[in-house]
């Protein structure tokens, strides 16, 4: 039998009319949405039906947005493939890529989707307040090491704050910190032989500098109730699966102001025999890093009702 993951999108996967297919053809995906929905008007007053179908994009982008509409989507997503596969089996293993470790939690039952909403709703506002607009900032290194990069970090640092943030796959990690060290960090990349790209952020992501909405998340995830894990979800910080619901919360704060350790969590899963994964949410990012890392796990992305039936098929064979 084959052994399979369930991958979720985070952050930079929304784009307006996202799910829109899906939504439109599944009353179980509907159902679920209309759930988050409601529980993103009651901590923001807006309108996230109409913010997915219709933008505009801008506001979609805003962090405290575009955390709860991805989540949304991402479950209505998977209630889409459950009603689609009505004896659809568990996961060997759930993981989520930074905010998808929620979504990979309420698929393992951990959270309920409307906690999940009310969690990065606020842990979304408090990175976009953690830091100025302007002062922080975040790049992509190419085609360096992770020890290259570290160094680079640690050249550039000048009593400011500069660190490895997203280690995504062979020759990609992204850095965060301050604009100035990481405007230095890129210069020292390039000198070390990799290639930068400035990335288009709102606030400078799992670094120090994200410790305050570290804070606003623990103190959100004290008034949820976490259950029990249905299926181990790969923590982001240590990359490594976790089925004890006692440890959820831990692992949801460190992760805000720790480095996403994906590539490990990938090559953890290919080391545990996984050999299909679906990605289970908006856009194609996970597919394209997962083959980067390694060949040996098919990806499938879900994402429409395409993606639906290429995974029934998958699943059924």
């Amino acid at each position: 039998m084959t052994k399979a993951a369930w991958l979720f999108p985070g952050q930079g996967a929304q784009a307006v009319g996202m799910g829109r297919e899906i939504l439109a053809q599944s009353a179980a995906a509907k159902a679920a949405f209309g759930r988050a929905a409601s529980a993103y008007a009651a901590v923001s007053g807006g309108d996230l039906a109409a913010l997915v179908a219709e933008g505009p994009e801008d506001q979609l982008t805003l962090t405290a947005n575009a955390q709860p509409a991805i989540v949304a989507v991402s479950v209505a997503i998977l209630e889409a493939l459950r009603e689609r596969i009505p004896n659809l089996p568990a996961p060997a293993f759930a993981a989520g890529h930074s905010l998808g470790e929620y979504s990979a939690l309420v698929a393992a039952g951990a959270l309920r989707l409307e906690d999940a909403v009310k969690t990065v709703y606020a842990r979304g506002k408090a990175m976009q307040e953690a830091v100025p607009a302007g002062t922080g900032a975040m790049a992509a290194i190419m085609g360096l090491s992770p020890e290259q990069v570290a160094a680079v970090c640690d050249a550039a640092r000048d009593g400011d704050v500069v660190s490895p943030a997203n280690f995504n796959a062979p020759g990609q990690i992204v850095i965060a910190g301050s604009a100035a060290a990481v405007a230095r960090a890129v210069a020292k990349a390039g000198e070390a032989g990799g290639k930068a790209i400035p990335l288009k952020v709102s606030a400078p992501f799992h670094c120090a500098l994200m410790a305050p909405a570290g804070k606003v998340v623990g103190e959100t995830l004290d008034t949820v109730t976490i259950s029990p894990l249905t299926f181990p979800v790969v923590a982001n910080v240590d990359a490594t699966p976790n089925g004890d619901a006692a440890r959820v919360k831990e692992l949801l704060v460190r992760q805000v102001d720790g480095a996403v350790r994906w590539e490990e969590s990938i090559r953890h899963l290919e080391a545990q025999g996984v050999t299909l994964a679906l990605e289970i949410g908006p856009g194609k990012v996970l597919a394209g890093l997962v083959k980067r890392i390694t060949k040996s796990i098919t990806v499938i992305s879900v994402n429409d009702v395409a993606g639906l039936e290429a995974a029934a098929t998958a699943l059924a064979t």
